[in-house]
């Protein structure tokens, strides 16, 4: 999904910087689960629309058990869950790493991946990315709009983003807390 590349991206920052209690995700159902859990050994069992953590496995900070949380979360967590988990951001205080994203299913989700500010307009103008699966798979998105202008993109002349694929109000615009 769209949304796990996206989470991917935040969990592999933290993780590398060894910020582990800055990961964490919900599940579509609204669980928490925090990778600190995880790293004690808990794994997490689900019964139908109900989900516990169990004491199953050793404690372990190791990236491959890192990567095994990350599936367990691309399998539970998606767009739905991920957008009530950020905050909204106004569009004037965009900054790399912000998320356009449409909850649902199907819903979408896109991420700010660069911001410039153009020297004779003074115009902030910002590049995005998106992914489907799997979530090593990321693709800066072309501006179809004004191929001139393109990788880069503007909300200056209307409120409203129009991408190869999806189109987004600027009040789509969140970030992680």
């Amino acid at each position: 999904q769209c949304a796990d590349a996206i989470m991917r991206l935040k969990a592999e920052y933290h993780w590398h910087k060894k910020e582990f209690e800055k990961i964490h995700f919900n599940f579509t159902n609204g669980f928490e689960v925090k990778y600190t859990e995880w790293q004690k050994g808990r794994r997490i069992k689900v019964d139908g629309n109900t989900t516990t953590w169990d004491n199953g496995s050793q404690p372990s900070s190791s990236y491959k058990d890192f990567w095994k949380y990350m599936e367990v979360i691309f399998m539970y967590a998606g767009t739905a869950s991920l957008e009530k988990e950020l905050v909204a951001v106004d569009i004037n205080n965009m900054t790399i790493g912000d998320v356009f994203i449409q909850g649902g299913h199907p819903g979408h989700a896109i991420i700010v991946m660069d911001i410039a500010i153009q020297e004779n307009t003074n115009q902030k103008v910002f590049m995005l990315a998106q992914s489907y699966m799997p979530a090593q798979d990321l693709q800066i998105l072309v501006n179809t709009n004004n191929e001139k202008f393109s990788p880069w993109y503007s909300l200056s002349e209307q409120p409203i983003l129009i991408t190869p694929e999806w189109t987004f109000s600027s009040s789509d615009l969140k970030r992680f807390k």
